[in-house]
This record gives structure tokens, C-alpha cells and sequence, in this order.
């Protein structure tokens, strides 16, 4: 990975890559949801991390990918403007993890789980279909897109490693 130009990916953002050499990287994902999309025969890649499911409770402005409702349109439209075919589109995403589990209100404040609903269902909305995902449980997670290649890593701590 050392060879790779990082280009880390923060909360509310969203990042295309560049060139055949970059790595787009979410870190620390824990309840949010990062959504890596490529496109085989374009080559292109991007890479949203989704912090929050609808965006009907946002004041003011906020960063394209902050809501899952308008993190999956604008990562679309960011990858047609440059020739890419929704059609085509390899999507995978990673984390919605139930991070705080303290009280019975826990289950019905489930961000991560209401993350992982909202970008399924915007990604359907869209037509596109998602290819692999890596999402629930109560551990945070790293997701690393390789975009020349489209290759999409996850890692955890105390779990390693994996390629969905």
C-alpha cells in the first residue's frame, strides 16, 4: 500500500480518485457508512462516508455526503460528469455498527443500522445495485478503495483483513 497516494475520506465528504495509484480511505467507521463505487470500464472511483441517514432534519448548509439521501445522488452524479455509466457501477459498502448499546433506547436509536437502511434504499432508488457489503455488529472498521483497480478492503481491529 505504500506506493499509493492516501486520500482519506472524512465524515460528510466525498472524494473521487484521481488516478490509478490512489487509495481513498474511511477510517474509524463505526455507525457511519462508507459507500465506494467504481466503474470497470470508465475506471472510476469515488468514495462517500455517510455520517447520518435523511437530511429532512438538516439547518443550513451541509457537506454533499453528510446524509445518506444525498450522499448516494451526488456520488453518482460526481461519477457520470466524468464518463461513468450508473449501469456499470460496483458498489460496496462498509460499517452502520450499533456503537453505543447502553439503555433500551439503544436498539430503536440504532444510527448505524438506520445508515445502512437509508443508503440501501437510495442506492435502489437510483437503480443501482449493491455488490457486497460489510455492515451491523458493534466494532468499527476501516474501508480502503483502491481505484485503480476498484479492489475495496476492509479492516478491523482484532478481526484483520478482507476483500468484499
Amino acid at each position: 500500500m505504500n506506493d499509493h497516494h492516501t486520500v482519506a475520506v472524512g465524515l460528510g465528504e466525498l472524494a473521487l480518485g484521481t488516478g490509478a495509484q490512489d487509495l481513498l480511505v474511511c477510517y474509524g467507521l463505526g455507525s457511519c457508512i462508507g459507500i465506494a463505487a467504481y466503474d470497470p470500464v470508465a475506471r472510476l472511483a469515488a468514495l462517500a462516508h455517510v455520517v447520518l441517514p435523511d437530511s429532512s432534519l438538516s439547518h443550513g448548509p451541509d457537506k454533499n455526503a453528510k446524509f445518506a439521501d444525498k450522499a448516494v445522488p451526488a456520488l453518482l452524479t460526481a461519477l457520470t460528469a466524468r464518463g461513468a455509466a450508473a449501469s456499470r457501477l460496483v458498489v460496496k459498502i462498509a460499517g452502520g455498527a450499533q456503537m453505543l448499546n447502553t439503555s433500551p433506547l439503544a436498539s430503536r436509536l440504532d444510527i448505524g443500522a438506520r445508515n445502512a437502511e437509508a443508503v440501501k434504499a437510495a442506492l435502489a432508488q437510483a437503480g443501482v445495485r449493491l455488490a457486497a457489503e460489510d455492515i451491523g455488529g458493534n466494532y468499527g472498521r476501516t474501508l480502503r478503495l483502491f481505484t485503480g483497480t476498484g479492489r475495496v478492503q476492509v479492516s478491523t481491529i482484532g478481526r484483520g483483513e478482507k476483500d468484499l
